[in-house]
């Protein structure tokens, strides 16, 4: 047997290993800032006055929440809602998100009317989808576009209520800890019954595309967000925390498998091997969903550090691809080998590829690796871009909005795992 098939046969081995054995030898970790409390501001480091860092952060955030382009509303005394402007819906990714951007923010009486909405507009109440939500809402007539739920949505409403927990505890109006187990406990009894099923795949340890019918069976790898789970782990307190746990590392080792050898770019939907996954409605490339993934994986960096290694060199990877392709100049879109797809997916009417706010904010987030970004290139680039119209006219501060919003607090230090007083 030549030597590549035996490194071939190690790889498959070691792949095909439970991910906890991939990474024990990393889990008495605890220098990461979950542990330490201490959080990169990579703006000062790059020489930005303090001052100038809390004006950006403000301004962006007072561009989604309060301004003439904003994506936040309220309704009926003490609801609201956030809104895809270009597809006139609401959807659980918006409000999941505007959720995390509130209780980081501490702004309770937002996060408040935000949950207040997706309870009443968006989550089940009863039948076989019960505490799940409706992934898209029409918010002119509070009616459901579909009553099936996207996955990251419930990932996203969990991990928001339960910081909200941690962060203004239960007892002010409403609790969030009780709020956010209703959800843990109904993923817990869905056993595909009616076709629906568990948020996660329980077999594969593995969060779904969708929670029903065969989108059972595959997955976002934007989806994969290890460091939520290790937070589920600790303070979802439901008798699955070893589950959730094995979740978080099998995230890591799938996001190896999803993320190209040389360019790091991943296909916006994959089976759970990592492989692409074909969908009806759109041949499969690194799109919109995709730029999540590396402001997911610098997360876990940040936070737990368990996966260090492969995260540096997939930092490396990345980045290094885009600046191949011009740090002013990469596109949205690519095959995950970095050529340019055939098809193009299109966004507010316009099928184009374009350098787009959003992917370059998640790719800059990427810099909080040690030693990817010692020029701080990227760094700089998203300090000097803007939340504004494209020169054809296109705009969109829902995605593009959220995406540097988020990328903007993660490099300044303020996308914290927020923990109860007892654990700081």
């Amino acid at each position: 047997m030549n030597m590549g098939r035996i490194l071939c046969l190690f790889v498959t081995v070691l792949l095909l290993l439970p991910a906890t054995n991939i990474f024990g030898q990393q889990q008495d970790n605890k220098q990461g800032a979950y542990y330490t409390g201490k959080y990169r501001n990579l703006f000062a480091e790059a020489g930005y006055a303090q001052k100038d860092i809390d004006e950006k952060l403000k301004k962006a955030y007072s561009d989604l929440f309060e301004g003439p382009n904003r994506i936040y509303f309220e309704v009926e005394d003490s609801l609201a809602y956030v809104s895809d402007i270009k597809n006139k819906d609401a959807r659980t990714e918006g409000l999941s998100y505007g959720l995390m951007v509130a209780v980081q923010f501490d702004k309770k009486e937002v996060f408040d009317k935000l949950w207040r909405w997706s309870k009443k507009y968006m989550q089940h109440q009863s039948g076989p989808r019960e505490a799940y939500f409706a992934w898209s809402v029409n918010p002119e007539t509070n009616r459901m576009n579909s009553v099936g739920s996207a996955s990251d949505g419930e990932l996203y409403f969990v991990t928001s209520l339960l910081f909200a927990s941690n962060r203004w505890g239960n007892d002010t109006g409403i609790d969030y800890y009780a709020e956010a187990r209703r959800i843990l406990d109904a993923m817990w009894e869905k056993d595909g019954s009616e076709r629906i099923h568990h948020i996660i795949n329980v077999e594969h340890k593995q969060i779904s595309f969708v929670p029903e019918g065969d989108g059972y069976n595959w997955t976002d790898p934007s989806y994969h967000v290890p460091a939520f789970m290790e937070v589920w782990a600790d303070f979802a307190n439901d008798g699955h925390e070893q589950f959730y746990r094995d979740c978080a590392d099998t995230a890591r080792v799938f996001l190896h498998r999803a993320c190209h050898p040389e360019t790091g770019l991943n296909y916006d939907y994959a089976n759970f091997d990592g492989s692409k996954h074909d969908a009806r409605w759109m041949p499969q490339a690194f799109r919109y969903d995709s730029w999540r993934v590396p402001m997911n994986i610098t997360m876990d960096y940040i936070w737990f550090g368990k996966d260090k290694n492969w995260q540096e060199d997939y930092a490396g990877r990345f980045q290094g691809f885009l600046r191949s392709e011009g740090i002013n100049d990469f596109a949205d879109q690519y095959n995950p080998d970095g050529t340019k797809p055939e098809w193009i997916l299109q966004a507010g009417g316009f099928r184009k590829l374009r350098h787009s706010l959003g992917l370059i904010s998640t790719s800059a987030t990427l810099s909080m690796v040690d030693d990817v970004d010692p020029e701080f290139d990227f760094v700089h680039k998203l300090w000097n871009a803007k939340l504004e119209p494209y020169e054809d006219g296109y705009f969109d501060p829902y995605y593009d909005g959220l995406l540097y919003l988020f990328s903007l607090m993660h490099l300044s230090g303020n996308y914290q795992a927020i923990l109860p007083a007892e654990h700081q």
